[in-house]
C-alpha cells in the first residue's frame, strides 16, 4: 500500500503503533508492516517527517537512547497524543462506515431515476 493511499490517516496510524509503548523509528516501521500483514511498508522519508510533525504538535515525545553502542531516537505518545488517537479512531470509524455503505452494491430501490 502506498503512502498516498494513507494520506490523511498516517498520523493516526503512527499514534496507534506507539500506543503499546515507546519505539525507535525502525521499530515503528516494522510494527506498521507486521500489524498490517505486510500491506503498509512505508519508507523512512514518509515516516520520519510525520514523526517530527507529531512531535512539534506535542502528540509524541522523542528522546535519545543507546543500544549496542548506537544512539537512536525513541518516540512515545504524550497525553495529548492519546487523546488525539481516541479522536482519530472515532473519525476513522465514521469514515469507514460511510465508505463501506457507499461501496456496497446498490439495491434497485435505492437507485436514482
Amino acid at each position: 500500500m502506498k503512502a498516498e493511499a494513507l494520506k490523511g490517516h498516517l498520523d493516526g496510524i503512527l499514534l496507534a503503533v506507539l500506543e503499546a509503548g515507546p519505539r525507535h523509528g525502525y521499530a515503528i516501521m516494522e510494527a506498521l508492516r507486521v500489524r498490517s500483514g505486510g500491506q503498509v511498508d512505508l519508507p523512512t522519508g514518509t515516516v520520519y517527517p510525520a514523526l517530527h510533525r507529531l512531535e512539534r504538535a506535542g502528540l509524541v515525545r522523542a528522546s535519545w537512547s543507546e543500544a549496542g553502542g548506537r544512539r537512536r531516537r525513541v518516540y512515545e505518545l504524550t497525553t495529548a497524543g492519546r487523546r488525539a488517537l481516541d479522536t482519530e479512531r472515532g473519525t476513522w470509524q465514521d469514515f469507514s462506515a460511510a465508505v463501506t455503505a457507499l461501496l456496497r452494491p446498490a439495491s434497485p430501490a435505492a437507485s436514482l431515476p
